[in-house]
């Protein structure tokens, strides 16, 4: 067994030497990639949504995967995982195993699964029946065997104890006979982490988590995405707090224009002045790590700086 299969990923000294040992650049190589991808693209129409040439995702940490809206991040979700289909010749793979032309479903059973933006719980089904539908390769969902209660009872009781500890985990286990749509935007995402986890995923790719949920329950979703790395999960996240990407994140990936345009940790990419290019296009004097430009009041200047000059343009 190689020193990288050994190595600790819940050490914080463990993560950092493997950041410490990346490139600060574009498709960088890492010492122990979990997802590789090549030459993946995706048109739509003349315009080209996603043409990422090289990307390593390294195993057992965090990885945030932002970028201005439009700049292709859940286009090449989709891609990776199944739910769509590259314009062209493209390769990645998973662990060691190629994932080109594989369905969602067979990306999920390789170890790599994904929650969405927009929650996809089953809204008319109860929260534990919803956890129930996650687990794979159930003995229940074979027709023959279904007819025989002794062949898939003992491992329905484990899936539902499986699914408790992970309601539990997550603070639903009160509404595990709930239908799912009576939840919150907040808790839906939570129930959607904990589906995902059902699998025993290798990696969990979370797009936009903090998205529609109540400031109450983000410090929650912090501390279960930092857990899941702790435990040897590997993460890859889209998002578009900043305030969270400098807080979680190991490694930061930006895309602008479908195209990967820097890496490195969070500090160091934040002051990258090609993304704040991407980011704030003329306002090149503002620093994208600024705390000022994820508050309120800075947008609604910069709203207001656009509704002048449009009301100047008609005059």
């Amino acid at each position: 067994m190689s020193d990288l299969a050994t190595r600790d990923y819940a050490d914080p000294a463990v993560r950092a030497q493997l950041v410490s040992e990346v490139d600060r650049a574009p498709g960088a190589a890492k010492p122990d990639p979990i997802l590789v991808v090549d030459s993946v693209v995706r048109h739509f129409g003349g315009m080209t949504a996603v043409d990422v040439d090289h990307l390593e995702v390294q195993r057992g940490i965090i990885t945030a995967l932002i970028g201005p809206n439009g700049a292709g991040k859940t286009t090449f979700f989709n891609l990776v995982t199944g739910f769509d289909r590259p314009s062209q010749g493209a390769h990645w793979s998973f662990d060691g195993k190629t994932l080109d032309k594989t369905s969602a479903s067979s990306v999920a059973q390789a170890g790599m699964v994904r929650t969405f933006q927009l929650t996809k719980s089953l809204n008319r089904m109860t929260v534990m029946d919803n956890m129930m539908l996650g687990a794979t390769e159930q003995s229940g969902e074979n027709l023959v065997k279904s007819l025989f209660k002794p062949l898939w009872h003992g491992q329905e009781r484990e899936i539902e104890e499986r699914a408790k500890e992970l309601l539990d985990r997550f603070k639903l286990l009160a509404k595990k006979d709930d239908y799912a749509g009576s939840l919150s935007g907040g808790q839906r995402k939570l129930l959607e982490m904990a589906r995902a986890l059902m699998t025993r995923p290798k990696m969990i790719m979370l797009d936009e988590p903090m998205a529609g949920v109540n400031p109450a329950l983000t410090q929650s979703l912090l501390g279960h995405i930092q857990s899941l790395r702790d435990e040897g999960t590997t993460v890859l996240f889209v998002e578009h707090d900043m305030h969270m990407v400098r807080h979680i994140s190991d490694w930061v990936v930006v895309m602008a224009e479908g195209r990967v345009i820097a890496e490195g940790p969070a500090d160091s990419v934040m002051s990258d002045q090609a993304v704040i290019d991407a980011y704030l296009g003329a306002h090149h004097d503002m620093d994208l790590g600024d705390d000022a430009l994820l508050e309120e009041d800075a947008v609604k200047e910069m709203a207001d700086e656009v509704a002048r000059e449009e009301a100047e343009g008609k005059a």
